[in-house]
C-alpha cells in the first residue's frame, strides 16, 4: 500500500503563494486569462494504468480520474430533475479532467445500505464498464465508506461519489494560500473515515491480559500503519484550522476597515458558472478569470465600482453554490462565505440558459441561510439578475419572467442590460443612505471631501462659520457628522 503523503506535501497545500493579484489592486486585465493559460497547461495523460491495485488510498483517488461511468439513484423529484443532476454530474467530471463514456440512473425509493445501487444494477455497471473500457466510476451522491468498499469490489474499478470529485475540482482551482488550506482540511475530514489496508497492517496490538482479546496468536505487532496515518491527519487538520482562523483574523479586519468607511458593500452569490466573474467584470473591469466551467473561482475578488452619480461601492464575487455542495466544504470555507454575512445586498445572479433555474435559486438560498443562521445575521437585501440572456430562448426568458417578478435580466457578455443593472443598484444602495444637514467649520474640509465621495450632494453655500451642506451620505459618515448638524 502507498504511503501516505508527508507534512511537507501537507505543508505545501496551506503555505502556498499568495494570489496573483491583491484584493485592492489595480484592475488588471490580463489576470484572467494568465489564471486560464496556467489552469491550462497541465492536461491529464491518457492510457495510463489506474487499476484498483494502484490505488488504494483516498487521497490519491482524486488524482486520476480518466475514462469515467455515472450511475445515479432517483428517489424523488421528476424526470428531468434526475436527468439534470446527471448532467451536472458530468460537467463536474469534465471540469476535473475526466471523459465520459456512460451514464445510468436506477429508480429506487432508496439508496440500498450495501452497495448504493444494489446487487444487480452493479453487476450491469460492470458489463458497461469493460464494454467502454472505464477506469472509474462516479457516483451522483455520497458514499458510505461500506458502500464505496463494497460496491468496488464488484466492479473492479475504484468508485469516487460527487464529493470526492468536488473536493478534487477545488483543489485543482484554489489558489490563494486560505484557499488551498480550506480544501486541504475538507480533503482530509472526507478522507479520514475512509481510509483502508490490508493484510496485517489491519491487525490490533491485544493489549491487557491475553484471554481477554483472544489469546496467543491473535495479538497484533502494535500501531498499525491505518492507526498511523489516522493520527498524523488529525494532527494536520488541527494545524489547518489554527491556520485558517489566523487567515480569518486578517479578513475580518479588511472587513472591518470597509464598514468604519462605510462604503457599501455588494456580495455577488449564485449557482456555480452562472456568470458570477463575468457580471463582476462588466461592472468593474476587474479582469478576473472566466471559464465555461464548474467552480472556476474559488477565492473571493473584492473590487471598488462606481455608481453612476459618481459614488463609490465594493463587488465581491465569492465561491459559486451548487446542489448538495459538501458540508465538509461549506465549514472549511466558512471565511469565505461569511462574506455573504456583511453585505448590504445580494446579488444573485441566475443562469438564464440553464433547464432548472428554480432548482440553482433553491439551492443557493439554501447555502445563504444556513450561512446567515450560523453567523446569526439577518439577511441582507436580494437583488434577483438573471445571466445569459443571450443563451436562452425566448420561451424559456417569458417564462422566468412570470416566475421571477422584479429580477433584471442581463447579459455580461454581451452587455445587454447592464445599465439597468447599474441604475438599479443605485436605486437601492441609496436607501441605505441618510439625509443630513451640517454646517462644517472651514477647517473640516476632510469631512466635505468625504461627502462628496461617499454621498451625494442635495445642496451646499458657503457661510460665514464654514460650509453649509445637505447630502444624503452612509450611515457611519452621518455618526461622525452628528455633531455638526444644523437645522436649517
Amino acid at each position: 500500500m502507498p504511503e501516505l503523503p508527508t507534512d511537507d506535501v501537507y505543508e505545501d497545500v496551506a503555505e502556498s503563494a499568495e494570489p496573483t493579484h491583491s484584493r485592492w489592486s489595480s484592475a488588471d486585465p490580463s489576470v484572467g486569462e494568465m489564471q486560464l493559460d496556467d489552469r491550462s497547461a497541465l492536461r491529464r495523460v491518457a492510457g495510463l494504468s489506474t487499476e484498483l491495485t494502484d490505488v488504494t488510498e483516498v487521497e490519491y483517488r482524486q488524482l486520476r480520474l480518466e475514462r469515467v461511468v455515472l450511475i445515479g439513484v432517483w428517489t424523488d423529484g421528476t424526470a428531468a430533475q434526475a436527468e439534470g443532476s446527471m448532467s451536472e454530474l458530468a460537467a463536474l467530471a469534465e471540469t476535473a479532467g475526466s471523459e465520459v463514456l456512460d451514464a445510468l440512473v436506477q429508480r429506487r425509493d432508496k439508496p440500498d445500505a450495501a452497495t448504493y445501487i444494489g446487487s444487480g444494477k452493479a453487476n450491469e455497471l460492470r458489463e458497461v464498464i469493460v464494454a467502454n473500457g472505464a477506469d472509474t466510476v462516479i457516483c451522483d451522491g455520497e458514499l458510505t465508506p461500506g458502500q464505496l468498499t463494497a460496491l468496488e469490489k464488484v466492479v473492479k474499478v475504484k468508485v469516487i461519489d460527487r464529493t470526492a470529485l468536488i473536493l478534487d475540482i477545488f483543489a485543482q482551482h484554489a489558489t490563494s494560500r486560505e484557499g488551498k488550506a480550506q480544501v486541504a482540511l475538507a480533503q482530509m475530514e472526507y478522507m479520514l473515515p475512509r481510509l483502508r489496508g490490508w493484510g496485517e497492517s489491519m491487525s490490533r496490538q491485544a493489549g491487557g491480559r491475553a484471554g481477554s482479546n483472544g489469546g496467543v496468536g491473535l495479538r497484533g505487532p502494535g500501531e498499525t500503519k491505518i492507526e498511523t496515518d489516522r493520527r498524523r491527519i488529525r494532527e494536520r487538520m488541527a494545524k489547518l484550522r489554527r491556520e485558517i482562523k489566523d487567515m480569518k483574523k486578517a479578513r475580518d479586519t479588511k472587513r472591518a476597515r470597509r464598514v468604519d468607511n462605510r462604503v457599501p458593500s455588494v456580495a455577488i452569490v449564485g449557482y456555480t458558472n452562472a456568470g458570477k466573474s463575468s457580471l463582476l467584470n462588466s461592472l468593474t473591469d476587474a479582469g478576473v478569470l472566466v471559464q465555461d466551467a464548474l467552480f472556476a473561482t474559488l477565492d473571493p475578488t473584492t473590487r471598488r465600482a462606481q455608481l453612476e452619480d459618481g459614488r463609490e461601492y465594493v463587488l465581491t464575487d465569492t465561491v459559486g453554490f451548487v446542489r448538495h455542495l459538501p458540508t465538509q466544504l461549506v465549514e472549511a470555507f466558512r471565511s469565505t462565505l461569511e462574506e455573504v454575512t456583511g453585505a448590504d445586498l445580494l446579488l444573485h445572479v441566475v443562469d438564464g440558459a440553464d433547464p432548472l433555474p428554480e432548482e440553482q435559486i433553491k439551492a443557493v438560498r439554501e447555502v445563504v441561510t444556513d450561512v446567515l443562521r450560523e453567523t446569526d445575521t439577518p439577511a441582507p437585501q436580494e437583488l434577483l439578475v438573471v445571466n445569459k440572456i443571450d443563451a436562452a430562448d425566448a420561451l424559456t426568458l417569458t417564462q422566468l419572467r412570470g416566475l421571477l417578478p422584479g429580477a433584471l435580466f442581463v447579459s455580461a457578455h454581451t452587455g445587454e442590460g447592464i445599465d439597468v443593472l447599474r441604475a438599479r443598484l443605485g436605486e437601492i444602495l441609496g436607501r441605505l443612505d441618510i439625509e443630513v444637514s451640517v454646517l462644517l467649520p472651514y477647517d473640516r474640509g476632510d469631512l466635505v471631501a468625504r461627502i462628496h465621495s461617499d454621498g451625494k450632494i442635495l445642496g451646499s453655500s458657503h457661510e460665514e462659520e464654514g460650509t453649509k451642506v445637505r447630502a444624503r451620505v452612509p450611515q457611519a459618515l452621518a455618526s461622525a457628522l452628528h455633531g455638526y448638524a444644523h437645522g436649517g
